[in-house]
């Protein structure tokens, strides 16, 4: 290595805690880490010193020094004062875990800041002392986009054509109504417009539905006709079937707003009823034992889709939904907003629709399965997708194959996805033995995450919690104190609350404790360097440890299940993506949509037209479990409450009487009560019919 510190360049990869995102930095030493904007590498956490490190050049030797922090600096399990780093070396400061190897110059001037800028350049509110203060890019991972044909493998994510969107390719920020009406493409109209079509969307028109709106006002376009269609689709895949139970509280009720009878009572009362006693016990033993003696309370996935499509059949969701693939968004020169979309025409021919509201609600979701890196370069090489696979991909001849013939397979990534692929190996190898379990981590975690006093339990290296939030954030002290803060605090608080986590299950335990016990469980530490292909049609994965004089490991397994999830980056979803660069929106720090309390997206607004988002998009904002079921229905509430407030058509305010009268047809299965259709070609173009009346051509 060269002695002058400033050619002795790094490459720093760590994660973003709450996002999971990999982040990356490029550049040359010495480099500081802390929490304040004059260090190089600034870590939003409380766990995090103002002045928390420094990585040094010391005769071409990098050097890790930890300045006096409060928290300290770990490296290979223990703190230190200084210590020497290798290539592939990795260190702990607070929640963040970090590893280093040496980069030519040349490689530096490419990776630097400006890189990083061209993520937000589009923004007028990310000055450039802003970006420095969240450099990094999002690295480790590739996207894809799913197949809405159910196909085994997802399709490449792809930037939209220009020129193969109607009206001028959508390149006026404002579309002319006029141009709308004469483009000669089906126009549908109506007041409330939900783009996505899946739980999210659900969420939002089922309060809608419960505070007064008819369904002829309420247009929902997606790619599945069943709400929890996609959900349900990558729980079997993810090897939750029917009978599993989901990582959900017992109130967390997608079919119910009210949360009472919760999912833990309805399955005590069904169990009472079909004289099964001992589960009725057990259920209640979870339900009022948790989290101090027992184990937390989760419904059966298959309850839960049965219960959302029951509701889905109440609210008229048959009449609302329309299939449709968005490629774009726009505003309207009268206030309002125009979606454009693929469906099928009378002949079953693709062709562009048009859809118009006056109120626009966003919930589509994760764009893609994230793959890592070294695994999706190898599957573009080799063309394997049948011994690499993600665990949100049908995956099960993997299960089949080891069921007939045994083998070995490895799983990456540590969170509840790993726990259920464990125990689903767990249960096929109870007919084969000769399964063995090979997990890696990129890093030991030795230690929890620490919020006060505190500290999340850890077992073998991954961190026990009930949820993948502390319950507080949903509704308690938590989640007002994220709503009250501003962008930087949201941000260090989200840090020191999120982190990967798996449920803590003493099943998921007694698996991991057997299997290091009699040895068909290990586990390994490392960086994966790169992946090959065995000529018996294996997997070699050579990992580096990142130990002193270590060469690397050469792990040779039958199958790589990838747990690493799903990706929410704005810039791997292509319509969100056009509406940030189209309309200059401004992200926030975790590199989402920016919103209000109320969910409204910031600088969307149309007169008096509004655009709400909810999910994975809006994270950074005022809720942290906004991709979960009550986190969902929290940002309905919240946007619907807004529209009452702007006295939207059809709302009315849901006062207490209103609430139980509604609750007591939710409970007799009664379509909600309404106020009548506003007619078609008011200002409000709400005459949109199921039958297809509202429709121009």
């Amino acid at each position: 290595m060269p002695a002058d510190s400033q050619t002795l360049n790094v490459q720093l990869t760590w994660s973003d805690v709450a996002t999971g995102e990999g982040r990356e930095f490029v550049g040359p030493l010495p480099i500081t880490l802390g929490r304040t904007a004059e260090n190089t590498i600034i870590l939003s956490s409380s766990r995090v010193s103002r002045r928390h490190a420094m990585l040094r050049a010391d005769g071409g030797r990098i050097i890790l020094q930890d300045l006096q922090s409060t928290n300290g600096t770990f490296a290979n399990d223990a703190r230190i004062t200084e210590v020497q780093l290798t290539a592939g070396s990795s260190f702990q400061i607070g929640p963040f875990h970090f590893t280093v190897r040496e980069v030519p110059a040349a490689a530096v001037q490419a990776a630097q800041l400006p890189a990083t800028r061209r993520g937000f350049e589009k923004s007028a509110l990310f000055s450039q002392s802003f970006l420095s203060r969240f450099a990094g890019l999002p690295v480790g991972e590739s996207a894809l986009v799913f197949s809405h044909d159910d196909k085994l493998l997802p399709e490449a994510a792809k930037e939209p054509v220009e020129e193969s969107l109607p009206l001028g390719g959508m390149r006026q920020p404002i579309i002319p109504i006029n141009d709308i009406y004469h483009s000669g493409l089906p126009v549908i109209e109506t007041t409330y417009l939900a783009v996505g079509g899946g739980i999210g969307s659900f969420a939002w028109v089922d309060h809608l539905r419960i505070f007064g709106v008819p369904a002829d006002q309420i247009v929902a376009i997606g790619l599945e006709p069943r709400p929890m269609g996609r959900y349900s689709r990558l729980c079997g895949n993810s090897q939750i079937p029917l009978h599993e139970r989901l990582r959900s509280n017992s109130d967390s009720c997608p079919d119910n707003i009210w949360g009472w009878p919760s999912y833990g009572l309805r399955e005590i009362f069904r169990s009472l009823g079909k004289g099964e006693m001992g589960n009725a016990w057990w259920v209640a033993r979870h339900v009022f034992g948790e989290p101090s003696l027992t184990y937390t309370y989760t419904p059966r996935s298959g309850d839960v889709f049965r219960a959302v499509d029951k509701e889905a059949q109440r609210i008229g969701w048959g009449r609302i939904w329309r299939y449709g693939r968005v490629q774009a968004i726009r505003k309207t020169d009268d206030g309002r907003y125009v979606v454009v979309y693929m469906a099928p025409d009378q002949r079953g021919q693709m062709v562009h629709h048009l859809a118009l509201g006056r109120y626009v609600q966003l919930a589509m979701g994760y764009p893609g399965i994230k793959i890592l890196d070294d695994i999706n370069e190898y599957r573009e090489r080799t063309r394997d997708y049948t011994h690499t696979v993600n665990a949100y991909e049908e995956h099960n001849h993997v299960y089949e194959h080891l069921k007939k013939n045994g083998g070995v397979v490895m799983i990456r990534g540590r969170g509840i996805v790993a726990s259920r692929v464990i125990q689903r190996l767990y249960e096929v190898r109870q007919q084969n033995k000769n399964i063995v379990i090979i997990h890696v981590h990129r890093n030991p975690v030795p230690k929890g995450h620490r919020d006060g006093r505190a500290v999340r339990r850890v077992i073998n290296h991954v961190e026990l919690q009930p949820f993948n939030w502390p319950k507080g954030c949903w509704t308690g002290s938590m989640r007002i104190r994220l709503e009250r803060a501003d962008d930087e605090e949201r941000d260090r608080l989200l840090n020191d609350w999120g982190g990967t986590t798996t449920a803590d299950r003493t099943d998921w335990q007694r698996i991991a404790k057997q299997g290091l016990r009699e040895g068909w469980y290990q586990i390994y530490f490392g960086e994966v360097k790169r992946l090959e292909r065995s000529g018996k049609g294996q997997v070699v994965t050579q990992l580096s440890t990142g130990k002193p004089n270590q060469p690397e490991l050469a792990l040779i397994t039958d199958y790589i299940i990838d747990c690493t999830g799903l990706t929410a980056a704005i810039d791997k979803n292509p319509v969100l993506n056009d509406m940030v660069n189209t309309y200059q929106l401004g992200l926030n720090p975790k590199g989402r949509l920016r919103v209000t309390n109320d969910f409204e997206v910031e600088g969307m607004s149309n007169g008096p037209g509004r655009v709400y988002g909810c999910g994975a998009m809006t994270l950074g904002g005022p809720h942290a479990v906004v991709d979960s079921f009550l986190g969902l229905q929290y940002a309905g509430l919240r946007a619907v409450e807004d529209l009452v407030r702007l006295r939207a058509p059809g709302l009315r305010k849901l006062t207490p009487l209103r609430s139980f009268s509604q609750w007591t047809r939710w409970v007799r299965g009664a379509e909600p009560n309404s106020r009548s259709s506003t007619p078609a070609g008011t200002a409000y173009a709400g005459g949109f019919q199921a039958q297809g009346q509202g429709v121009r051509a």
